[in-house]
């Protein structure tokens, strides 16, 4: 057992480990160095479960035993999980060992196994093996076996702190990402889409013209909606808690975008517990605001409007009401159609109000 050597396996494990390889990956070299460490023919790292049993997650033979599970009253398991190491100088007849041989491990003799991990975080066991009639595991062995287990358990420790560390910075900048997406690039585009149909209304465009900015508007709305689409990808592995944090933000950002267009801001109410709105009802409700409001400052010419929205009595509703002239005859209806199809989707139901007196309120709702 050259020392020299020993050191070279355990630095070379622990640069993957602290290279950021994954601990799946790291688990294979500690266990081909184990074997040669222990002078072993095969070695094997066995990982713990819940329930106490080992499962082999690396061989350093081709024919190992992947995915063999020991019961938790085998040596391995008791090593595993007492911090001691066991040896026998044939596991086949050993009457401790004995019982808990698989089938797949019967040609070996000597075995010793030793604790996997550190003392805060037992990983497992690492167990080495010779073929029948070779000469058993030395006290000497066994000690050094140990001792590497500890060093390379460390190791596969700071790996997957590592892995953890690093999954939540990817977390956390596709969050960044897909808030800057929602909050300034829909926002943006939403805001250009309310000016060429202000644009539209003011210059009254007709036949060809007409329709290139109709077109550039539907343009509009479908880069919105692909947006949105790589948001919710963005979000999908994020907390559920999430989705009633976007949604409000999403209210409160439509509103202020309207109040700009509008030059006085709408008034804001949010009733009810908005926490486990599905993504697709809050995707839902964000469309409908944004398309009640887009009529309100297109068509209205109000003084005050507002919003609410709630999830009470087990339904989300979306209202917008405004004290303007109502929705002119002949002005195109497709973004109420739009209303109407989100809401029939979703099982709910659009309600629209409106009169060059009252002004006009849409009910959006729908069951959650």
């Amino acid at each position: 057992m050259d020392p020299a050597r020993i050191l070279a396996a355990s630095t070379e494990i622990t640069s993957a480990a602290l290279a950021g390889d994954d601990p799946d990956s790291v688990l294979p070299l500690v266990v081909r160095h184990a074997a040669e460490v222990a002078g072993a023919d095969l070695g094997l790292a066995m990982i713990t479960a819940s329930d106490g049993t080992l499962a082999v997650e690396a061989s350093s033979g081709t024919a190992g035993p992947i995915g063999v599970v020991l019961s938790s009253r085998s040596s391995a398991a008791r090593a595993a999980r007492t911090g001691v190491p066991v040896t026998a100088d044939d596991f086949t007849t050993d009457p401790r060992t004995a019982p808990f041989v698989p089938r797949s491990l019967r040609g070996y003799g000597p075995f010793a196994v030793a604790p996997f991990g550190t003392r805060e975080r037992r990983i497992g066991a690492l167990a080495v093996y010779r073929k029948k009639g070779e000469r058993p595991f030395s006290s000497d062995t066994v000690g050094v076996l140990t001792a590497f287990a500890a060093q390379a358990g460390l190791a596969v420790v700071l790996a997957e702190g590592f892995t953890a560390r690093h999954r939540i910075a990817v977390y956390e900048e596709r969050e960044r990402i897909a808030r800057d997406l929602h909050d300034v690039i829909i926002q943006r585009l939403y805001a250009t889409g309310v000016q060429l149909d202000l644009l539209d209304r003011r210059l009254k465009l007709e036949g060809r013209e007409a329709r290139r900015l109709a077109e550039c508007v539907d343009q509009l709305d479908a880069t919105m909606a692909e947006v949105r689409a790589t948001v919710r990808a963005l979000r999908s592995a994020d907390p559920a808690g999430r989705v009633d944090a976007d949604l409000r933000g999403s209210i409160l950002a439509e509103a202020r975008i309207a109040g700009e267009l509008l030059d006085r801001e709408p008034d804001v109410r949010i009733d009810g517990d908005l926490t486990g709105v599905p993504a697709g009802l809050a995707d839902h409700a964000r469309a409908a605001l944004r398309e009640a409001l887009s009529n309100v400052v297109r068509h209205s010419g109000a003084l005050q409007v507002s919003i609410v929205v709630g999830c009470v009595g087990g339904r989300l509703s979306v209202e917008v009401s405004d004290d303007g002239c109502g929705i002119p005859g002949g002005v195109a209806r497709r973004g109420l159609r739009h209303l109407e199809e989100r809401a029939l989707a979703a099982g709910g139901t659009c309600e629209v109000r409106s009169s060059a007196l009252s002004g006009t309120t849409i009910l959006w709702s729908v069951p959650v």
